[in-house]
């Protein structure tokens, strides 16, 4: 009976499904698997059996086997290979005076394939590039422009949280992620402060908003007049997660509250 898995193909490519039987696998083994043309390599990235049922066409390509010691040692070999390509087409690039940022190179499995990802302001001309690259390394070239997002995602780094960055560890794609996002989160509207190594807005504003909203609605608003049980207040300032508010009282007096406290008196 056919299974299907997703694989994560080398180290920079998108998730592809991939069918397989007689095979155990499980999440990060490394496997050698069809390729549009000869073979290339990829790391399991879920659950097959959480993906047993799921609906492929006839175009699925098959997983061939679990890599062996011989198979990583050749992953290794292609590394430090697309390492040299790198700084090759690089070069060449420079020789092309071409207005693109290269960002990283990788060999398919079996070499007949070279892939090179830049990124660049807007479209490129890079005909010529490919020609020479083509010339130098006997091989197949696959030249793809890749976002700022993207490019943080292949590099890697650490966020301002002081850990691993959340596209390079763990996310398999990129949600929209919306300055109104930082507003519902209470967070200061401060670009330099919002912002990921990319550039652009952290991706962590987007998968925790929605925990914010939840919180929010058992919450007053600032500004909202509320009762509490030393009398009538405004809401100056909401802490979400301490489910905490600071209120001004009628007589002037400040005071902070829990608002599970306060529940019945909203």
């Amino acid at each position: 009976m056919q299974k299907i898995v997703a694989v994560k193909l080398r180290e920079s490519g998108q998730n592809t499904y991939f069918i397989f039987q007689d095979l155990i696998l499980k999440i990060g083994d490394w496997v050698i698997v069809e390729a549009d043309r000869g073979l290339d390599y990829g790391q399991i990235d879920a659950d097959p059996e959480d993906l047993s049922g799921h609906k492929h066409d006839e175009s699925v390509k098959k997983i061939i086997r679990l890599a062996d010691e011989v198979d990583l040692k050749k992953i290794e070999e292609n590394r430090t290979k697309a390492k040299e390509a790198y700084h090759s087409c690089a070069s060449k690039i420079s020789e092309h005076k071409l207005d693109m940022k290269l960002v990283g190179a990788e060999y398919s499995f079996d070499r007949s394939k070279i892939i090179f990802y830049f990124t660049a302001e807007g479209r490129v001309d890079f005909r010529n590039l490919v020609k020479d690259l083509a010339r130098v390394f006997k091989a197949r070239i696959e030249l793809r422009q890749i976002g700022v997002r993207d490019e943080a995602k292949l590099l890697g780094g650490f966020g301002p949280c002081g850990r691993e960055l959340c596209c390079a560890k763990f996310l398999k794609d990129f949600e929209p992620v919306t300055i109104k996002m930082a507003k519902e989160q209470n967070l200061p509207l401060n670009p330099p402060k919002l912002s990921g190594l990319c550039g652009r807005l952290m991706c962590c504003l987007a998968y925790e908003c929605q925990t914010y909203k939840e919180l929010c609605k058992e919450l007053p608003k600032e500004g909202e007049k509320i009762i509490t049980p030393q009398g009538k207040g405004k809401v100056l300032s909401v802490n979400v997660l301490k489910k905490s508010v600071v209120v001004e009282l009628e007589d002037a007096r400040i005071i902070i509250i829990g608002y599970e406290d306060n529940k019945e008196n909203k």
